[in-house]
């Protein structure tokens, strides 16, 4: 018996759904089901391909009461500019969480993930940093920086950003970008550690494998959200400021455990305590901030729980675009 497979477009996908409040609750739930104890979430498939200067990522997760549940794959090759082509691409597959056939194929490029990323950093934001930012930084000039910082601005709406990474030129074009999307005041600081003491909220984009940010650098109503490291290897915060902060906090530990900050920390001798999970903290299993001067960190590795929630979100919303083809 035949049944009809939607294949959708990264065009078509960026008319449907762009980052707003919308999708940022749509992962808060994602993170919400996590803390409930019923979310089947395999571990990460990740391949490190050196040879090809490249690497996988696959991430699912099944959560009782969605009605699909989705498989992402993630390809970054990272001489792929060399070609002309982009470094990161990939899709996102939906099932059907009754009958487990493919319902939708999103060719996305990225772009749900990039989504996704992004609304979980708001999330992190609005239950862990300061309830007024006026400064916030952002370490890394990429896509994600800029999309951390549209997301951050949803939530806490800061007047002052800060802007540092490795290339002055990619830092700013950066912060024009950001200036113009946000309509304030956005500068280039040359060094992070001047971007961490005169910020209240930082996030951090990078592939780092070495720390970005010193413990000593820590200032009472500071918060941090860890994006970039999600493989074994990459860290970009200094394992003793996990161990300074009154708070840090894992999307899910076992994956900071094995590809987040936590890996390094452990490395150290640091953290050898089970952390609490953002999901726990939005469920009030877990207190949050403590108060205004507190210091809070939030690793977030991603996960197949935000990737199942953006793709049964789009799929309810997508109407009647893409093509349809009978299997």
């Amino acid at each position: 018996m035949a049944h009809d497979i939607r294949i959708v477009t990264e065009a078509q996908l960026r008319e449907a759904i762009q980052l707003d409040l919308t999708a940022v609750d749509v992962i808060e739930e994602a993170f919400a089901a996590l803390a409930g104890g019923e979310v089947v979430m395999p571990p990460i498939l990740s391949m490190d391909l050196p040879q090809a200067n490249g690497e996988v990522d696959v991430k699912t997760a099944y959560i009782p009461g969605f009605d699909g549940f989705a498989i992402k794959v993630s390809p970054g090759f990272f001489d792929n500019p060399t070609l002309g082509l982009p470094s990161l691409n990939g899709l996102m597959m939906l099932f059907s969480a009754r009958t487990g056939l493919v319902e939708a194929v999103f060719l996305d490029n990225g772009y749900l993930t990039d989504i996704r990323t992004a609304a979980a950093g708001a999330v992190a934001a609005w239950h862990l940093a300061p309830a007024v930012v006026e400064t916030a930084g952002v370490i890394g000039t990429g896509v994600q920086a800029r999309l951390q910082m549209q997301a951050a601005h949803l939530v806490r709406p800061f007047s002052r950003l800060l802007v540092n990474g490795r290339d002055p030129a990619k830092a700013e074009a950066c912060a024009a970008d950001l200036r113009a999307t946000l309509g304030i005041e956005v500068e280039v600081c040359a060094d992070s550690e001047t971007l961490v003491r005169n910020s209240q909220l930082v996030v951090t984009t990078t592939p780092a494998r070495a720390p970005l940010i010193m413990a000593d650098w820590l200032h009472p109503g500071l918060h941090i959200t860890a994006i970039g490291s999600d493989q074994s290897g990459k860290n970009e915060i200094d394992p003793k400021a996990l161990a300074a902060a009154d708070l840090y906090v894992c999307d899910r530990v076992s994956q900071c455990e094995t590809s987040g900050e936590l890996e390094a920390a452990r490395a150290a001798g640091l953290m050898l305590r089970t952390p609490p999970e953002l999901g726990q903290i939005i469920t009030g299993q877990v207190k949050g901030r403590l108060g205004p001067s507190a210091i809070t960190i939030c690793d977030l590795t991603g996960t197949g729980a935000q990737d199942t929630a953006i793709a049964t979100h789009v799929a309810k919303i997508m109407g009647d675009a893409g093509t349809v083809i009978p299997v």
